[in-house]
């Protein structure tokens, strides 16, 4: 078995277990594949749904869609945060019912990069667009962690980084996964994988 046809394997079995993952920036196919495996769950079945999130790149008017997505779901979403979380992906995990972490993960809090071509007279237009999409999603994260917008729009504008264990204090996470914690089980069966012959 080759390393396409392996990971496209991993990816249906996750799927079938009710978990999606979103990994590497948020381009608009990773959006797009997220919010779709999402709302398939969603209309598949009433058992929560498990959001791996490891993406520290992206598109914040793609996190907000996929937020949109997250917040429409009649299921809920279970995320667990793997490697570093940053930019945009705060605000998905931010949205999440349940968001989890394990202890080397990192979350960076800065404002993701934007380019753009347009006519002279449409850069005006398009930085009002920029500002009012980032107010909307600092208002969003911090409804949701249960900050003041202010102390939100001040934690990206330094770029601070934090621990797991400071996630958990700034109200990004509910908790930090550690051998001797709480055993929750995962929806469905167990995966079980067997080695190929």
């Amino acid at each position: 078995m080759n390393d396409a046809d392996w990971t496209e394997d991993l990816a249906r079995r996750l799927f079938e277990q009710r978990v999606v993952v979103l990994q590497g920036p948020l381009t608009e196919a990773a959006a797009t594949r997220a919010s779709a495996e999402l709302m398939t769950l969603d209309a598949e079945g009433d058992g929560a749904v498990a959001l791996r999130i490891d993406s520290a790149e992206g598109s914040l008017a793609l996190a907000l869609t996929l937020m949109d997505v997250i917040e429409l779901l009649g299921v809920p979403v279970r995320a667990l945060c793997l490697g570093q979380v940053g930019g945009p992906a705060l605000g998905v995990l931010a949205v999440c019912g349940h968001r989890a972490a394990m202890p080397s993960t990192r979350f960076a809090w800065r404002e993701p990069t934007t380019q753009m071509e347009a006519r002279a007279r449409e850069v005006g237009q398009w930085a009002q667009l920029r500002i009012d999409e980032r107010q909307r999603f600092t208002d969003r994260v911090a409804t949701a962690i249960g900050q003041p917008p202010a102390v939100v729009a001040d934690t990206l504008a330094t770029g601070a980084f934090m621990s797991a264990a400071d996630a958990l204090a700034f109200g990004l996470l509910n908790e930090i996964c550690r051998p001797k914690g709480e055993i929750h089980q995962m929806p469905g069966p167990p995966i079980g994988f067997r080695p190929r012959r």
